[in-house]
């Protein structure tokens, strides 16, 4: 038996018009709404373009003037480094300085010192606490004091050249990092859609949580200008102190110095007189004590030759008590005789007397020949120490301006 095939239904003309239309509807109506989406993407795509690009424009320009910025305050950091490394070496210089009149001050205090040592070394009265001590002292003080502000000029330099060295490290900081910063955005400005290197980074769109606001940024840098200028401005201020102090210590120094080589100068005329008038006096005395022992001499001589005379006068008194009976009288001769006896024995008391007197004037005589030629040694003592060691000594002070 034959099998029947299933035929597919059949449409009408008007049914396959209709169709036709509603396919020829759908296309016009697919095609408009893709060109629509394609104007509407071409014109999306030439805008997104053009904002691209002045977007990118933009942030060319914000880098530009970033740069410019960062260039900006690189100059100012520049100019003012060097003028903190240049102020710095001047302080140093300074300090040097400083050092070297601090040495120098060593000297003059060690020589007064021992002039005064040398000085302690007088004898008798010639140790006085005479004017030459009184300036000799003072020097000394002048010199310590002197020493002393140096000492604290010193310091305060030292700590300033540190307050200097601080604020140029700071500079110097701020200036890397700005090479940095100027290296970095230099490098972002020359980037451009072809170059090689660009590519995506992960979480790359951030602020970093320890950025700093530009006005921060801009204060940071400018508190570190004004630092270095506060202290260079500071360093100039001691510069020109311790030019000062320098100055007026040496001045006070070589007039206390003057004043003690004046005093000392003085000190040694007056000794050098008074020595010549002790020596004056000696001669003096030494010619009186010749005298006096030619004196000495003629009494003890005149003692002498009154022996005869009496002897005369005893012998005949004693040979005329030999005259017989009546003879023995009590006559002028008689009387004259026992006169002269008395007569000379008192002239030879009164010799004695004077001899007495002349011997003990002699001893006075040599003690104060004595004394006169120790108080030149004492006087030559003095000299000694005054002139040739001490003047010697005070040769060597050099006082200068450092």
């Amino acid at each position: 038996m034959a099998r029947l095939v299933q035929l597919p239904p059949k449409f009408l003309p008007n049914e396959w018009t209709l169709e036709n239309k509603t396919r020829y509807t759908n296309a016009e109506s697919q095609r408009s709404r893709s060109e629509r989406l394609i104007a509407e993407s071409q014109r999306l795509v030439d805008e997104i373009e053009k904002r691209t690009q002045k977007s990118q424009q933009d942030v060319n320009k914000k880098l530009e003037q970033r740069l410019e910025d960062v260039e900006f305050w690189k100059k100012e950091l520049d100019i003012k480094l060097e003028e903190t490394v240049n102020e710095i070496e001047q302080l140093l210089a300074y300090k040097i300085r400083l050092e070297k009149a601090l040495e120098s001050c060593k000297e003059p205090l060690s020589i007064a010192q021992q002039c005064l040592m040398e000085r302690e070394k007088r004898v008798g009265i010639d140790l006085v606490h005479d004017e030459v001590e009184r300036e000799l002292i003072k020097e000394v003080e002048v010199v310590q004091g002197v020493m002393a502000l140096l000492e604290r000029t010193l310091e305060q330099m030292t700590e300033q050249i540190r307050l200097n060295r601080s604020a140029k490290y700071a500079l110097e900081k701020d200036l890397k990092d700005k090479f940095d910063a100027i290296k970095i955005d230099s490098h972002c400005s020359t980037l451009t859609n072809n170059t090689p290197e660009i590519g995506y980074a992960n979480n790359a769109v951030r602020i970093q949580g320890n950025s700093v606001t530009p006005d921060d940024w801009e204060e940071f840098t400018n508190t570190n200008i004004l630092n270095a200028e506060k202290q260079r401005n500071n360093a100039l201020a001691l510069r020109a102190l311790t030019d000062s102090i320098l100055s007026e210590t040496a001045s006070d120094m070589r007039k206390q110095c003057d004043t003690v080589n004046f005093a000392l100068k003085t000190r040694v005329e007056d000794t050098k007189d008074a020595k010549n008038k002790l020596e004056v006096h000696l001669a003096k005395v030494m010619d009186e004590i010749s005298s006096q022992e030619e004196n000495i001499e003629r009494l003890k001589k005149a003692i002498a030759d009154k022996e005869g005379p009496i002897k005369v006068a005893h012998t005949r008194l004693e040979t005329r008590t030999l005259r017989p009976n009546v003879e023995l009288c009590r006559d002028p001769a008689q009387y004259r005789l026992i006169s002269e006896v008395q007569e000379i024995t008192a002239n030879v008391e009164r010799l004695h007397e004077t001899l007495r007197l002349a011997e003990s004037e002699l001893k006075g005589l040599v003690r104060n020949q004595l004394s006169l030629e120790e108080e030149i040694q004492v006087k030559e003592n003095t000299l000694y120490i005054d002139e040739v060691i001490c003047m010697q000594m005070r040769e060597a002070i050099s006082i200068n301006n450092f």
